[in-house]
């Protein structure tokens, strides 16, 4: 016997080509619908065979809390602004308000709440860069919708969105290598984040595949658990490339290098990974790996409204692909 699936908000709105905060008003019987529309959602979820108004019950408002650790947000502009601005926008299409709230290092620490939770002002919440695994435990108990943006924890059966990090090491340490670059060096505490870690990985396995030694003296942190840190370059037997687990990291090795008497790329070559502004200001520009943020704002929205509609869904891990963009930080050797 086969079930048939049942009929979602999601189904209505896109037949009557609307949003789905609208047909939840409209079946619920609130105000902000004309009555026209209002008629015809109704007479829509007749014929599609619509039972139940789950999202009245489930959603209870609809403003949603954007969380993001304070260690992620640079005043001069960052990918996680970027990603911010995505979210404000799709959000917004939906009828849906936003709240942004910075996490401290000292709350995550101490496994405080943030103000937004504790005081019932979001319906759903979506935390934007990388959390411990026990802050993100605590969330995930005291939040019933819960969107993870940019990070996942492989032990934790929650919705995430992530770009594949793995692929993108993987292309990043290739394109170094076809273009005769053997001695590559990793910028990242590859423990800091499961980005970092995934990115990583596919820089190694690359480098494996070519036959090419992972040298651990070439792998290079560029952070602690609350900033950028100043890195520890090799003083002797310097890579001829690194591959950089952000666009950011690229840049402040740019600096750094030339600060020690290096030109990037005519004595090293640098890769970074997102595409936002600063790969395009670093002089010189950095080839990278773009990330889409309207699309990843877009497949975090449409995923949490999904679980929101239907909470009882399994939890994915949702990822996107990104391609790599040449710029002027890599030089053929």
């Amino acid at each position: 016997m086969i079930l048939k699936k049942a009929v979602t908000l999601i189904d209505i709105a896109k037949a009557c080509d609307t949003s789905n905060v609208t047909v939840s008003k409209a079946l619920a019987g609130k105000s902000g619908v004309s009555d026209a529309l209002r008629e015809k959602i109704k007479q829509v979820a007749d014929e599609m065979g619509y039972v139940g108004v789950k999202s009245s019950q489930n959603r209870g408002g609809n403003t949603i809390g954007v969380l993001i650790p304070s260690k992620f947000i640079n005043p001069n502009g960052s990918f996680y602004w970027a990603l911010y601005n995505a979210l404000v926008t799709r959000l917004k299409k939906e009828n849906m308000y936003c709240i942004m709230e910075n996490l401290d290092q000292e709350d995550e620490d101490r496994l405080m709440l943030p103000h937004c939770i504790e005081d019932k002002q979001v319906s759903a919440l979506i935390s934007l860069g990388q959390l411990s695994k026990e802050y993100a435990k605590l969330l995930g108990e005291n939040v019933k919708n819960l969107m993870l943006l940019d990070y996942y924890v492989p032990s934790l059966a929650l919705d995430s969105v992530v770009t594949n990090g793995y692929s993108g090491g993987y292309k990043l340490a290739s394109y170094l290598i076809s273009m005769g670059h053997k001695k590559i060096g990793y910028i990242g505490n590859k423990f800091a984040t499961t980005s970092i870690f995934d990115r990583y990985m596919g820089y190694v396995k690359a480098m494996i595949e070519h036959g090419y030694e992972v040298n651990e003296k070439w792998r290079i942190d560029d952070r602690d658990k609350r900033d950028f840190i100043t890195m520890t370059f090799p003083e002797d037997d310097m890579p001829t490339a690194f591959v950089c687990n952000c666009d950011e990291a690229a840049y402040l090795a740019i600096k750094q290098l030339r600060t020690m008497g290096y030109s990037v790329p005519e004595d090293i070559s640098i890769v970074g990974y997102g595409n936002y502004l600063i790969s395009d200001v670093s002089d010189p520009t950095i080839t990278t790996i773009n990330v889409d943020a309207e699309y990843m704002a877009d497949l975090a929205v449409k995923t949490l409204i999904a679980h929101m509609e239907n909470p009882n869904d399994k939890p994915r891990i949702r990822t996107i692909e990104g391609d790599l963009v040449i710029k002027d930080s890599v030089k053929r050797i």
